[in-house]
């Protein structure tokens, strides 16, 4: 009986980051001065963060995928091609967080696994988007060109796909990680015993 409460509370509060995570991805913002007006900031691996310090890395990846299948049934611009890039990131940055905040839960492993799910995904940004999202994107929304040319909008010396994601994608993407790992980190330790239904477990720091 204690173990299916348990697992009742994980998928609820799987569920509710989830739905957290899909409002705050609305609330996102573009910045065309530092990247095209295509790719938007906002805060929406937080909630994804924190589920998986606080239920595993599992429920981290169960949270992105419910806050891009909500996006998508909501209506995509991009027929699902920005969900899944999305998905990709978010689960390369939250899963390995999760698991090297599992093997010890203390703040000093919350902050090393931050940042190494940071770094893993600001360096899928630039492997996806090579490969997988940029070209299925460009099939169906007017070409590679014409990404590009949003880039050579910003900086004209850019000369192809691979330099616009290792000058803009990439440290864009670590800096987005990086904002939601900071917060995450100084919030995590008051929030978790909510989360994990009167603290059983030790919190981060």
């Amino acid at each position: 009986m204690k173990k299916e409460v348990s697992n009742i509370r994980w998928m609820t509060v799987t569920a509710l980051m989830g739905a957290m995570a899909a409002v705050l991805e609305m609330l996102n913002f573009p910045i065309p001065a530092l990247i095209p007006g295509f790719i938007k900031f906002d805060f929406s691996e937080l909630p994804a963060l924190i589920a998986s310090f606080a239920l595993g890395p599992l429920a981290g990846a169960c949270v992105c995928f419910i806050k891009n299948a909500v996006k998508f049934v909501m209506g995509s611009n991009t027929a699902g091609v920005g969900e899944l890039s999305n998905f990709i990131l978010g689960c390369a940055f939250v899963v390995p967080a999760g698991l090297i905040y599992k093997a010890k839960k203390t703040k000093a492993r919350a902050i090393i696994g931050s940042a190494v799910g940071a770094v893993s995904m600001a360096a899928l940004s630039v492997v996806s988007n090579y490969f997988i999202i940029y070209p299925i994107y460009a099939a169906g929304f007017g070409g590679m060109d014409n990404i590009i040319n949003a880039y050579r909008a910003i900086d004209p010396n850019v000369s192809g796909l691979m330099e616009c994601l290792l000058k803009f994608n990439m440290p864009f993407t670590f800096v987005k990680g990086a904002a939601s790992a900071v917060i995450t980190v100084l919030v995590y330790k008051y929030i978790s015993p909510l989360i994990k239904n009167g603290g059983r477990q030790p919190a981060a720091g």
